[in-house]
């Protein structure tokens, strides 16, 4: 019972680390200025070490002093944990553009006429190949944390269940097993309700006071402290890590399967009709809800105009629970009604065909991006060039990013894009308004703008959507056990533990890899304005929102 304990342990901290990332994945895109693809791919490269070795590991389980091998991944994995920190800790402080000079910076992205060729010095001085040397590093060592914590769950799952169900009585065995299981389906809501509760702390929360942080976390340039998570999660995986090297080996009984079995058992399976097509049916799933899990709080920050804080707190309180109420719903009915496999199948069929006419409507539910001058919105018909002719003495930043919302309800990138000639200050030195801005102009008078986007007016849909993807959730996960159930029991008995390892490495090479990636292509293909980063494609400030929703 008390490896059962310290296992359930584990595996909740061990998903911490790995779920943790895809709740503060828009915002490292934000520091780092990374593409969707890129963090996508970011995102499933766990899959990578853990595919290469998953197999061999399974097959090889009744050899090792399993408790043993299970710490030492856990050690990786904690490793692995405080490395996704360390690009924190070896960059300096974000830098974005502001509007009152600080000890940051002594420019400003006001309108300031008649000081032409001076302005260049807000973009380009972030350009020194030490900038660009950096970012390399920073992503190499996301993605070398990424191949360790793959590493390092390998052993976890497949070592820790054979062995408990070695040694726990066979009255007892579906008892702990089941409590594992539901330990795996919390660990990622576990991880988004962390994210909600770090992001909200500033990024550079170590590095700078209170005081000089003229941002909230409202506003588009907003970065919260995501190397926190990480902290947090390694600590707690490398602290449940200490009791595995003090339990017994104590070897099972033999394996009877040996490698040259390998390739006979391996396509005995795959030519089995019923397992390759609920295998295929269950990849296409998973790699709906892996790119789902990765983007969805990036979705609604953009769609609804939430805070990272917020979306995450919604995913990990009502989406996730949503994904475990089926499930548990899912293997009540089955074992109520003593289904048959073709009443298993049916079952699936039916909670996708519910779960896609729910999900239909949320192809409506949201609204087109806010007007933004120049990008998505212009008076004249110059429509795609960023000039407008109120700003033109102004000699603007090309990349100055700090938007602001006019009293005209349309949104500029800069104040100086706005023609903004002055910023008025509150006490506590966070900017309470611009004024005297030539291109709001309200019945002739120049106009005024307040600080923050202005939002996409969205939030009456709000409500609608996430109640209707909560329940498209519910009933697509109805189908989870059922279609385990037609896998176990159509095939050879002895081939059991082999075909659900054959059927996890499907998975992870079809659906859980790939599918963040394509996720974040897509997403990618409906940005409408990139910023750049040394005259590359670094992060994306607006997003055609209707044509994010659609895709």
């Amino acid at each position: 019972q008390f490896f059962v304990f310290c296992h359930g342990f584990l595996q909740l901290s061990q998903l911490l680390v790995s779920g943790y990332l895809k709740s503060s994945i828009s915002t490292i895109e934000r520091r780092y200025g990374l593409s969707s693809q890129t963090s996508g791919l970011l995102a499933s490269f766990n899959e990578v070490g853990n595919t290469l070795l998953i197999v061999f590991i399974s097959y090889f389980g009744s050899r090792v002093h399993r408790p043993r091998f299970i710490g030492c991944g856990a050690v990786l994995v904690s490793l692995a944990g405080f490395l996704m920190s360390l690009p924190h800790f070896i960059t300096g402080p974000y830098e974005y553009d502001q509007s009152v000079a600080s000890m940051f910076s002594n420019t400003t992205d006001l309108c300031q006429p008649g000081v032409p060729g001076s302005r260049g010095n807000l973009s380009d001085a972030s350009c020194t190949p030490h900038a660009a040397r950096e970012n390399h590093e920073v992503l190499l060592v996301m993605f070398i944390a990424q191949v360790l914590l793959g590493i390092g769950g390998v052993p976890i799952q497949p070592f820790g269940i054979s062995y408990i169900d070695d040694f726990a009585s066979e009255r007892n065995s579906p008892l702990y097993l089941g409590i594992l299981f539901s330990v795996t389906v919390i660990g990622p809501g576990v991880a988004f309700m962390l994210g909600s509760a770090m992001l909200r702390f500033y990024v550079d929360i170590d590095k700078v006071t209170g005081d000089e942080v003229q941002l909230t976390n409202k506003d588009p340039r907003w970065v919260g402290a995501w190397w926190l998570g990480f902290l947090v999660a390694a600590s707690l995986v490398a602290l449940s890590a200490v009791p595995y090297f003090f339990f017994p080996r104590e070897m099972p009984k033999e394996f009877p399967l040996f490698l040259s079995d390998f390739p006979v058992v391996l396509l005995r399976n795959l030519r089995h009709p019923v397992y390759l097509l609920v295998v295929l049916a269950q990849v296409n799933l998973s790699a709906m809800v892996a790119g789902l899990a990765t983007f969805m709080g990036k979705f609604l920050e953009r769609q609804f105009s939430l805070t990272a804080s917020l979306a995450n707190m919604i995913i990990g309180a009502v989406n996730i629970p949503g994904a475990m109420v089926g499930i548990v719903v899912g293997g009540a009915i089955l074992k109520r009604f003593q289904m048959s496999l073709r009443q298993c199948s049916a079952m699936c069929v039916l909670g996708m065909f519910l779960c896609l006419l729910l999900a239909f409507p949320l192809l409506f539910l949201g609204c087109p991006t806010q007007k933004v001058a120049g990008i998505t919105y212009s008076e004249s018909s110059e429509f795609g060039h960023h000039t407008l002719e109120c700003n033109l003495q102004c000699n603007c930043p090309e990349k100055a990013y700090n938007p602001i919302c006019g009293s005209n309800a349309i949104e500029y990138i800069s104040p100086c894009s706005a023609g903004c000639r002055v910023v008025n200050i509150n006490a506590d030195n966070s900017v309470l308004n611009y004024t005297n801005c030539s291109c709001i102009s309200e019945n002739g008078l120049a106009g005024f703008a307040k600080p923050g986007t202005c939002g996409t007016g969205c939030s009456h849909l709000f409500l609608p959507f996430v109640v209707l993807s909560c329940l498209a959730g519910i009933l697509a996960s109805t189908s989870h056990t059922p279609s385990f159930m037609l896998i176990l029991r159509s095939i050879q008995p002895e081939d059991k533990s082999f075909a659900v390892g054959i059927q996890f490495m499907l998975l992870r090479v079809l659906a859980w890899m790939p599918g963040p990636v394509l996720y974040g292509s897509a997403i990618d293909t409906t940005c409408i304005l990139w910023e750049k980063k040394c005259d590359r494609k670094a992060a994306c400030r607006y997003y055609d929102n209707n044509l994010f929703r659609q895709r």
